[in-house]
């Protein structure tokens, strides 16, 4: 089969875009591992001493951007003000207690609970508590699909 300049004019920017693309996939899609809570470093924020440990943050297979930290927050501490965001989050906490508000509604969770929020709902969260509380948050975004 013979290309022109034209045909290949064309056929190579679609060509060297594709392979970027799939570059850019390999080199950010999450492997599969294990992840040790002892060995995640901590940062401590001088402000309001909370403590964050950054899980991963990357692409699954299918092309989802997920993002995982823990965040040790201390008694009567916000890690934000409110705010609102495209992606989803998941929210799960550990140990101690939560102050939730989604969309203006509050609620109190415990231990072992979840608290989802869906995109784009204005949210924050507090400790209510007298002892730091513990918790998970598994952010995932699906724009690029």
């Amino acid at each position: 089969m013979e290309y022109s300049r034209r045909k290949l004019g064309v056929l190579l920017p679609a060509l060297f875009a594709a392979a970027a693309r799939q570059g850019q996939s390999a080199i950010a899609t999450l492997p599969s591992k294990c992840y040790p809570y002892d060995s995640l470093p901590e940062k401590t924020n001088p402000q309001n001493h909370n403590e964050t440990r950054q899980v991963f943050d990357g692409t699954t297979h299918k092309g989802v951007e997920i993002d995982m930290h823990i965040t040790k927050l201390a008694p009567g501490q916000m890690p934000h003000p409110e705010h609102h965001h495209p992606h989803e989050e998941m929210v799960m906490l550990r140990n101690g207690s939560l102050e939730v508000t989604i969309s203006g509604k509050t609620e109190t969770i415990g231990a072992g609970s979840v608290a989802y929020v869906a995109s784009n709902e204005p949210h924050h969260w507090k400790n209510p508590g007298s002892e730091p509380c513990e918790y998970f948050v598994l952010a995932v975004d699906q724009h690029n699909q």
